[in-house]
């Protein structure tokens, strides 16, 4: 469900210099940049064929759009090899040379080499809109106190739901799923709509995008206050193999020179970006 975001199983889930001019200079010099791909033809990115708001075969995720776009400036054809979200995915994929890029990594996660960070943002409650519970921003609030919350199994905030005596009432959600068939955020959603649960946690860009989609208002609320490990704010990167250092410091300039074209592809689909200060960045420039 969460993809790689991070060695503890939540998403379950390119050189300024170099490349100043990657995208603007034809086909042939953005070519001559890309010199440690495998394959120099295409921009070959494995993805999750079935993770919304990720990634889908219809290519309909912002991770979808985040490799057109580099894509497009780096002028090659876009490539996709498809592989769920499950045990094996490194192995399968950037490992076996299957492809040269994994789109979203938590900064620090093994055993890929991370490019800068080219999204921040954390893990949110998702409340009614206009319910007893609108405005709570932190799992340590009172009004928490016996309510019916959701949470991702085996994910951090199960951690913090624990610490503050949440867990008694708390309702688990699966974590590995295959996407084709279930979405535990979709069925968490529409239980706090059915009040079968008063509140549920998730990770930032899933609870936001399904939020939005949600038949009822619901308020999405960044949980940046919690106190002590695990932070439940993660910055997400490109993910490439260890050594290749080259496509690094092109991916890094990628990331550069269209932070703000990523900021808008981000924010249309719902997704709470914060900034290096954990506020909220709700338009980008």
């Amino acid at each position: 469900m969460m993809g790689r975001l991070a060695g503890f199983a939540v998403r379950g889930l390119a050189g300024l210099a170099a490349v100043a001019g990657l995208g603007l200079g034809g086909l042939s010099a953005a070519r001559a940049q890309v010199s440690d791909l495998v394959d120099r033809s295409t921009l070959r990115v494995c993805a999750d064929p079935a993770n919304l708001p990720f990634t889908n075969e219809k290519g309909e995720g912002f991770e979808n759009k985040i490799a057109e776009l580099l894509a497009q400036k780096l002028g090659l054809t876009l490539d996709y090899t498809w592989f769920p979200q499950a045990t094996g995915f490194y192995r399968m994929t950037l490992g076996s040379k299957r492809c040269d890029l994994v789109m979203g990594y938590v900064a620090g996660g093994d055993p890929v080499l991370n490019t800068n960070p080219y999204y921040r943002s954390a893990w949110v409650l998702v409340t009614p809109r206009d319910g007893d519970l609108a405005g709570v921003d932190t799992l340590e609030d009172p009004r928490l106190k016996g309510r019916r919350i959701g949470v991702v199994a085996g994910t951090p905030p199960g951690d913090l739901l624990a610490r503050n005596g949440l867990m008694g009432a708390a309702r688990p959600y699966s974590l590995m799923v295959d996407r084709r068939f279930e979405s535990p955020a979709e069925a968490m959603i529409a239980d706090i709509n059915d009040g079968s649960i008063d509140a549920g946690i998730l990770w930032g860009p899933i609870g936001g995008y399904y939020a939005r989609a949600s038949a009822k208002p619901l308020s999405v609320m960044p949980l940046v206050k919690e106190k002590g490990d695990p932070s439940l704010v993660y910055r997400i990167t490109l993910g490439i193999r260890p050594g290749e250092l080259n496509w690094k410091h092109q991916l890094n300039t990628f990331i550069q020179n269209e932070q703000d074209a990523i900021d808008r592809i981000l924010l249309d689909y719902g997704v709470p970006l914060l900034d290096s200060r954990n506020r909220p960045l709700e338009r980008a420039p």
